[in-house]
């Protein structure tokens, strides 16, 4: 089993993950932010990732410094429990219609951070989340678990299915790029190397 557990202790946030990339998408989230919770629901349910996660954060604040360190701790658990990604995917990509709105994903896990985000929202807000937050959470995690990953939304007019759009195909191309290959019996690359 590829799995890891992080505990992150700062004075902003207390957060403790377990993940397992080989799992059934069996979850138990709370973050005090029900959209998010929700949205880290769709990664773990689509992506087929057992996914236990508990932050306490200073919310009172706002929810900045909760949703980056989730990317964060989440980024760091992928990380380690890819381990030296022999036999991996390590290409993917998903498009996810929701109603009116297709978006697509695509992933490189290459130890090379590189995050693209070409969203466009009309509102502030999706439940009670800024809309500036969701980048912040996907480069968090995607800077940490050392991935190239660029999201965009082709088209799409409400919001909720945008966001929701992006987790899902998030999650639908990190379960293609963790996924192995029994063809492959090194690292998948032409150097040697990631």
């Amino acid at each position: 089993m590829r799995e890891f557990t992080y505990n992150r202790d700062t004075k902003e946030t207390k957060i403790s993950i377990s993940l397992n990339l080989d799992g059934s998408g069996l979850n138990s989230i709370d973050t005090g932010i029900a959209f998010f919770d929700h949205m880290l629901q769709q990664i773990s349910t689509h992506g087929l990732i057992d996914l236990q996660i508990k932050c306490e954060g200073d919310l009172k604040v706002d929810m900045h410094h909760t949703v980056e360190d989730v990317g964060i701790a989440m980024g760091e658990c992928i990380n380690k429990a890819l381990g030296d990604k022999k036999g991996i995917t390590r290409f993917a990509h998903s498009y996810v219609t929701f109603d009116e709105c297709l978006t697509r994903t695509a992933m490189d896990l290459c130890n090379r951070p590189y995050f693209i985000w070409n969203v466009k929202n009309t509102l502030e807000k999706v439940g009670e989340m800024d809309q500036e937050l969701f980048p912040e959470f996907f480069k968090s995690i995607v800077t940490e678990a050392r991935m190239n990953c660029h999201i965009e939304n082709l088209y799409g007019d409400n919001n909720h299915h945008i966001i929701e759009s992006c987790f899902k195909s998030f999650a639908l191309a990190l379960k293609q790029a963790v996924s192995i290959d029994p063809r492959k019996k090194d690292i998948p690359s032409s150097k040697g190397k990631l």
